[in-house]
């Protein structure tokens, strides 16, 4: 009797153990899979960025002009515009990549940086585009580079920098300070920081760093995450091989 309770008892609990198991096991492989993805998602939390394709369908991004924030020429064969936020700590690794890029291609590469501040996670990175949008008014192109570049080097991510540092990158670049704070005080920034969000969801962003490799001939290769330099490099090639 006594040898039959125990076995009574033993079942369900063997049954508890072994769900505890499986549930254990997949909270670390869904924690693995974020960890190792690479965006930021519009609705929180890390997406997953192994799929790297080519979409002809991406017809609704805005075209690239010389209005764009660009590093390279506008002439270059392939260009990659990113849409980016400033607070995103895969953005923050996607930036170390593309400076990669460009190193590595030269003039067949563009970059064209777009704001895709993910406000729902990084109540800090709107402003921080606003104050990168002055900073291209107060200094043209390269200085909205030299602005993001310093803002990247010292930014913790997810919101881990001191807003009251905004001016004093802009200092660090040479800019006039009392401008630019006159400038991220009037507000006159923010409707590019909004166009840029209206084309990154028309493009089919869903979370960031979301780009888009464009190819002289029209074909177009989606970038979903912070993909490393080598999986980059790939698709770069791929592209230029395609215009051939």
């Amino acid at each position: 009797m006594a040898e039959q309770k125990r076995r009574d008892y033993f079942l369900p609990a063997s049954i508890l153990i072994a769900a505890l198991l499986i549930s254990v096991s997949l909270v670390y492989s869904a924690g693995k899979r974020s960890g190792d993805g690479g965006t930021a998602s519009l609705t929180g939390g890390a997406g997953d960025n192994e799929r790297v394709v080519q979409d002809s369908s991406i017809g609704n991004i805005r075209p690239v002009t010389r209005e764009d924030h660009i590093l390279g020429s506008i002439d270059a064969p392939i260009k990659i515009v990113e849409f980016s936020d400033l607070e995103c700590p895969f953005c923050k690794r996607f930036h170390v990549t593309m400076q990669q890029v460009v190193a590595e291609y030269g003039d067949q590469v563009a970059w064209v940086y777009r704001h895709l501040p993910l406000d729902s996670i990084h109540s800090k990175a709107r402003k921080e585009a606003e104050a990168s949008e002055c900073a291209a008014e107060l200094g043209g192109n390269d200085a909205f580079w030299a602005y993001i570049d310093r803002l990247f080097e010292i930014t913790p991510s997810n919101n881990g920098l001191n807003l009251a540092l905004l001016p004093q990158i802009a200092r660090d670049i040479g800019l006039d300070q009392g401008k630019f704070e006159s400038c991220l005080e009037s507000g006159a920034q923010l409707a590019q920081i909004v166009s840029d969000i209206e084309d990154a969801e028309n493009s089919g962003a869903r979370g960031t760093p979301y780009s888009v490799i464009i190819a002289s001939d029209g074909k177009k290769y989606t970038i979903p995450g912070a993909l490393p330099f080598e999986r980059v490099k790939l698709l770069i090639d791929q592209a230029l091989e395609s215009n051939r």
